[in-house]
């Protein structure tokens, strides 16, 4: 700010002295023109001089030349404003026109030989995404969640990153483990995906939602939800369940009750190494049509000129216009 301040007097001084050139050269130029004819004398000049014609002849003359200084100074100190770059606050309220997905993990004892896996399929379906808000719950007797849904992706994958890491542990107690182990059983698949479910925000607004569930199925204990009624849970909260199933074809029975839930909510079950997985799941969320999410108004500032480059170039137009009548 103080920079712009000394940048704009430094410009008045110069247009000052600017101005003063001019009317000194103004001035010269006058008087050259009048002993450019030599020879010429006028009897009883003084009286000339008072006569009302000659003096308001005068007055013009000076009003122009003073116009000219004053404008020309104006127009120099809008050309400042102007290389200053004005700048007003403008709120704006971004919106985010894609779709919500939260990542499910199951971490009970069955999953841990695959669990690295799953977390390498959800960075590869995270490089498929452009704009989807992403968050990741997981659970085994309890639900924790690790982050909540956002859309910035080098977080996400840090995140990702960091669960995995977590597998390969030496502590008693692993990162992937904490808060998970808070109830009876393990493996809970239907309070899991009950709880996954319940994490979507902004649920009085129509938004495409859906939830990619990494589980092998195998409940030990009794759980609050079965997963049939967690998968109804859900179809009535307008969210889809998208499976990975690390014993795809190996359990028909186990297979069959994560197809059936999937299904329910219009989603589908995959077989976690088929190949085609992480562009069918893809594929199948975004062709969900896409919904508008407000985010929060921000205030931002930006450049503003234009009413400053619009004085200038009347105040420009000015300053020649009445160069031009001091001319003639």
């Amino acid at each position: 700010m103080a920079l712009n301040t000394w940048w704009l007097v430094l410009v008045a001084l110069g247009v000052l002295i600017v101005a003063v050139v001019v009317g000194i050269l103004l001035g010269l130029r006058g008087r050259a023109r009048a002993d450019a004819a030599p020879g010429v004398l006028v009897s009883r000049a003084e009286r000339l001089r008072t006569l009302p014609s000659f003096r308001s002849a005068i007055r013009r003359r000076m009003s122009l030349l003073s116009g000219i200084l004053v404008v020309g100074a104006v127009a120099v100190l809008l050309g400042g404003v102007v290389a200053a770059r004005p700048m007003s606050p403008k709120t704006v309220q971004p919106v985010n026109t894609s779709r919500d997905i939260m990542l499910c993990l199951d971490v009970s004892g069955s999953m841990s030989d695959v669990d690295v896996e799953v977390l390498r399929v959800f960075e590869e379906l995270l490089k498929g995404f452009k704009g989807e808000r992403i968050g990741l719950t997981i659970f085994n007797s309890s639900p924790v969640q690790v982050f909540p849904l956002t859309d910035d992706y080098p977080f996400v994958k840090t995140q990702l990153q960091q669960l995995r890491s977590s597998f390969d542990y030496r502590e008693e107690t692993p990162e992937h483990w904490v808060g998970t182990l808070n109830g009876p059983g393990a493996s809970l698949i239907g309070d899991g995906l009950a709880a996954c479910t319940m994490r979507f925000d902004h649920a009085e607004d129509e938004r495409s939602r859906s939830v990619i569930l990494a589980t092998d199925n195998e409940v030990a204990g009794a759980s609050i939800l079965t997963i049939e009624e967690a998968a109804q849970y859900a179809s009535s909260q307008k969210v889809r369940v998208f499976a990975l199933n690390p014993v795809q074809g190996k359990d028909a029975k186990v297979s069959k009750q994560l197809e059936d839930a999937a299904a329910l909510t219009g989603g589908q079950s995959y077989a976690l190494r088929d190949t085609t997985t992480v562009s069918d799941i893809i594929t199948r969320i975004q062709q969900q049509e896409a919904t508008a999410l407000k985010g929060q108004a921000q205030v931002i500032r930006v450049d503003s000129p234009n009413l400053a480059i619009a004085l200038m170039l009347v105040a420009i137009l000015g300053f020649l216009t009445l160069l031009w009548r001091v001319r003639l």
